[in-house]
């Protein structure tokens, strides 16, 4: 695929997967779920951070092939995680934060940065992931820098939000 056509996908995919997520927030579905989806979708969210940490660890210590590895896993994950997040979002209803005081802005300015990043996250992880797979290594080093920390952040401060309203479930 050229690269224009690259540009346009990721285009096009940061723009939809949010507005796709707001969308379906708004669609209810009666169904009730075998399984409570926020532990799990939670876990998938560590899982993220590790495998984060291990691929930039693995490519430090020039393990490419592991490197692209836990790449592609790490991306995975985080799609399973957005279908597991927006399917319970359209089965039941959100959690109010039942906290107060102090905490209770620690848990909005921890949530409402999450939230923000993660729609921001979207198209820097696109094309990293592109710069690395037209092996346009140096420019792909170069925003791997700054979307390694975003993806971080966004994936452990899912978790972070999680034990902050877990006891509210």
């Amino acid at each position: 695929m050229e690269k224009s056509k690259y540009n346009k996908l990721i285009v096009i995919l940061s723009v939809a997967i949010p507005l796709a997520v707001a969308v379906l927030f708004g669609v209810k579905i009666d169904v009730e779920l075998p399984v409570f989806l926020p532990p799990i979708y939670a876990t998938i969210n560590a899982l993220t951070v590790i495998l984060l940490i291990a691929a930039v660890v693995a490519i430090k210590k020039g393990k490419r092939s592991l490197h692209e590895l836990l790449m592609k896993v790490a991306i995975l994950c985080s799609v399973v995680f957005l279908v597991l997040y927006v399917l319970y979002h359209m089965t039941s209803d959100s959690t109010p934060y039942g906290g107060q005081g102090t905490i209770r802005s620690v848990y909005f300015t921890v949530l409402i940065s999450h939230i923000v990043l993660s729609i921001a996250v979207i198209p820097f992880v696109l094309i990293t992931y592109v710069r690395a797979i037209t092996n346009n290594i140096e420019l792909h080093k170069k925003i791997a820098k700054i979307t390694f920390p975003l993806w971080l952040y966004v994936a452990s401060t899912g978790v972070v939000v999680y034990f902050m309203i877990a006891p509210y479930y």
